[in-house]
């Protein structure tokens, strides 16, 4: 499916046999450019216990509520950006009303400059975390602490009233959890270079992401299933039903986030991290941007391109909902069944790629995928008018190339980033990323803005997928990284 890729080798990885090497008590970026050893080097020889890959895993599963049923789904999708939150005058008109319709689209816009906020602020917090969490050794425990207050988000949602006044509480308690949720991922993915090895790093990392959109999966189903059932009888008035389904997405994050806490070690710390207070971390951080950009550049092109692309996948999921509802006009029972199989999809897809990415290289899946979104998000806006059965062909295909990208980029820096600064360059990630996510909410919020409607907005993501697609072709990885 995708070719082997050969490239110039400029991120070197010095072997035993060099007898130029040294062996530093904690590896550095040699002044070449080599890197002296990526995190994954120290695992060499190592044999990781089942227990560990799979309660690391479970963490993706625990917190994928918030993005699958919260984010992106039913309590965004369905409630927060419906006519509950509209004034009654307008939401008493008939649902082709334009004025109607263009209030409801004002909603995503709103909801799309909170999240935009929210990306701002991770931008300016993530890189800090990440190194603080390097130098400290508390990897693990930062990882808990940001889970916790993403818990305590999704359990605040359940006072988010279905009315006009509630509106700013909602999207306020989505972005601030998308916040914590996107720097607990910083830890998270930085933990992956102690669960797998060079050999494995792609597996693992395509079953936490397959994991996650799986443990989606059995979130919706449960919706449909309550949903079915009306409730046991339960008073669904004043958006009861969907304050109580953000209560059970916190108690099942709750739940499941304890094998991470029993089973995964936490690392120690390293003693050549400067230990500074929070305001230094920023000038370290400017220093080590610096020797990055001299000593490992492919590695900092990386982080740029993916700035760009990773923000387009956000922007997928974050919106894909919303597009199904107001402009493909699915009904809430066709959103829930359309997010199970989005999730079937995209889990099954990103669990196979997995073994595409140990064979044949994070780039080349990274690669193919973006082609395959840009297609079908393309598709999408052009045949708009075509109905609900065009979403389901492209929408489910835009699913499928999407958690194969994510994974194989989180693959792709785990291979390249220099042991004792995987939270730092993982901070870095997340900066650039999904959690600086100007880019999609910005080009969806103005371009609905400037024509009206909210299927522009598609256009805006397909733009930021293709521009992230023609960078990453200029990023030259070594063979063994690629």
């Amino acid at each position: 499916m995708f070719p082997p890729a050969h490239y110039p080798v400029t991120m070197i990885e010095k072997t035993p046999d060099d007898t130029s090497a040294t062996t530093p008590s904690v590896p550095t970026l040699a002044n070449t450019g080599a890197i002296a050893a990526v995190g994954l080097d120290l695992q060499e020889g190592k044999v990781i216990p089942r227990k560990q890959v799979v309660s690391w895993a479970l963490w993706d599963w625990a917190t994928q509520p918030f993005n699958t049923v919260i984010l992106t789904f039913v309590f965004t999708a369905l409630y927060l950006t419906s006519d509950a939150f509209i004034s009654p005058e307008l939401a008493a008109l008939p649902e082709d009303d334009t004025a109607r319709i263009l209030a409801i689209d004002a909603l995503s816009g709103q909801f799309g400059f909170a999240i935009f906020i929210a990306g701002l602020l991770v931008a300016v917090l993530a890189p800090v975390m990440g190194q603080r969490s390097d130098a400290s050794g508390r990897r693990k425990f930062w990882l808990l602490v940001n889970t916790a207050v993403v818990v305590v988000c999704m359990a605040l949602l359940f006072f988010v009233q279905a009315a006009p006044a509630f509106f700013v509480l909602g999207a306020a308690l989505v972005a601030i959890g998308s916040v914590f949720q996107e720097i607990a991922n910083v830890s998270y993915n930085a933990m992956l270079v102690q669960v797998s090895t060079k050999k494995t790093v792609g597996k693992v990392s395509g079953l936490g992401w397959g994991l996650g959109y799986i443990g989606g999966i059995v979130a919706l189903v449960i919706v449909v299933v309550l949903t079915q059932l009306e409730w046991f009888g339960m008073s669904t008035d004043n958006g009861m039903a969907y304050r109580v389904i953000a209560l059970g997405c916190a108690v099942w994050t709750i739940v499941f986030v304890i094998p991470i806490i029993l089973n995964v070690p936490e690392i120690e710390g390293r003693g050549s991290r400067e230990k500074v207070n929070f305001f230094r971390s920023y000038v370290l951080l400017a220093k080590d941007i610096k020797r990055l950009w001299v000593e490992s550049r492919d590695t900092f092109w990386f982080l740029v391109a993916s700035a760009v692309y990773r923000d387009g996948l956000a922007g997928v999921f974050a919106f894909g909902a919303i597009i199904a509802t107001g402009t493909f006009a699915f009904t809430s029972n066709e959103v829930l069944i359309f997010g199970v199989a989005a999730n079937l999809v995209a889990g099954v897809s990103t669990i196979v790629s997995g073994r595409f990415d140990d064979r044949f290289g994070p780039r080349a899946v990274i690669l193919f995928s973006l082609t395959g979104l840009v297609i079908a998000g393309s598709a999408t806006f052009l045949f708009h008018d075509a109905g609900k059965s065009l979403f389901w062909v492209f929408g489910l295909l835009l699913c499928a190339f999407v958690g194969p990208a994510q994974s194989a980029s989180r693959s792709l820096l785990a291979r390249v980033t220099p042991a004792g600064r995987e939270g730092e360059i993982f901070g870095l990630y997340a900066t650039t990323g999904r959690a600086a996510s100007f880019l999609s909410p910005g080009l969806w919020a103005l371009l609905i803005a400037l024509f009206g409607f909210q299927y522009w907005g598609i256009l805006g993501i397909v733009l930021v997928l293709a521009v992230g697609l023609v960078l990453m072709l200029f990023v030259r990885v070594a063979p063994k990284a690629s």
